[in-house]
């Protein structure tokens, strides 16, 4: 679940990341070199900032509006973290974002706190009501993953993070492999690490050595995934359209962006209508829970034994359908 150098420039227009060193809000002198609100200020074309104010939801960052007399700005700061983080998030909903399909916050900019920490600033966006429609959101879903390819293979240009746990996202020619050793691996080697469970590990290794039959038949094309998409990331705009948040992107399997599934309540208009824009593979069913893994076993490194059972469940299912 989740959320999210010198000096560096990510992309020419219409984006721009640079690296900051200073941040402080408690006292007048230190407003003076507080690059968010430097920014603002200056690229962000205000000349007055009218209000500051906290908004909820998330876990990991600290999420504030700030109203300016040019709009509303959207600014995520975390105190614990560097600014790779937000150098990931920033990669990732400019990547969603160039590919016109679905909406993304856009991101203008993010930095160092020089007090620790880092911040990012985005688009601010008004939020519907609702959800808003399933079938709207599988439809433009698929859209983005139709459009944004890899040519590099499976991974992202930089590693990022899913929740607080940091993803590998090397780039890796083969998509049984990168997901065997960057997604599944890397999380059953962190509960070893953490809880000391060597079975989970061991069995989790055995399925990692057995998945290839799963994916018999299958065209796997890199396309670009948000990578974290339950419930807390989707919602709509005031026209109804849908707004994603809150990436975790790299370039996989499209049928690992069901991963949340369990905890994104995708009905079946969502997927009549996402699979008619990309038509569903044979074995669909029999992956499913393999991409379910992936967050079971992170949301088990994050948050503790309560989801053990169910990555336990997932795993001994696999070993018995495969005779592993």
């Amino acid at each position: 679940m989740v959320a999210h150098l010198g000096l560096l420039s990510l992309f020419s227009s219409p984006f721009l990341f640079t690296k900051h060193n200073s941040y402080s809000f408690p006292t007048m002198a230190a407003l003076s070199h507080d690059p968010i609100r430097e920014w603002i200020l200056s690229e962000g074309k205000a000349t007055n900032i009218t209000r500051i104010g906290p908004i909820g939801g998330g876990c990991i960052n600290l999420a504030s509006r700030y109203d300016t007399d040019a709009g509303s700005f959207f600014v995520k700061t975390n105190r614990s973290f560097g600014p790779s983080m937000f150098e990931g998030e920033a990669l990732g909903l400019s990547a969603m974002y160039e590919t016109r399909s679905i909406r993304v916050p856009r991101p203008y900019k993010f930095g160092a706190l020089p007090t620790g920490g880092s911040y990012i600033i985005m688009e601010y966006i008004e939020f519907g009501s609702s959800r808003g429609d399933q079938s709207l959101l599988g439809k433009k879903l698929a859209e983005m993953h139709k459009a944004a390819k890899s040519g590099k293979g499976f991974g992202f240009h930089v590693d990022n993070t899913i929740g607080s746990t940091p993803q590998s996202n090397t780039w890796t020619s083969d998509w049984i492999k990168f997901y065997a050793e960057h997604r599944l691996g890397y999380q059953l080697k962190l509960a070893r690490e953490q809880f000391g469970d060597s079975t989970i590990y061991e069995k989790g290794q055995r399925l990692v050595n057995n998945i290839g039959s799963l994916f018999a038949n299958v065209v796997i094309e890199p396309c670009l995934l948000h990578g974290d998409l339950w419930s807390g990331n989707i919602c709509s705009d005031k026209s109804g359209q849908p707004v994603i948040l809150d990436p975790a992107c790299y370039y996989g399997h499209n049928e690992a962006e069901f991963g949340m599934s369990w905890c994104a309540g995708f009905g079946g208009s969502f997927y009549s209508a996402y699979f008619e824009v990309m038509p569903k593979q044979p074995g669909f069913e029999k992956r499913r829970d393999l991409y379910m893994l992936y967050h079971y076993l992170n949301h088990y490194n994050l948050f503790g034994s309560g989801y053990r059972s169910s990555a336990m469940s997932i795993i001994d299912d696999y070993l018995g359908m495969l005779n592993a």
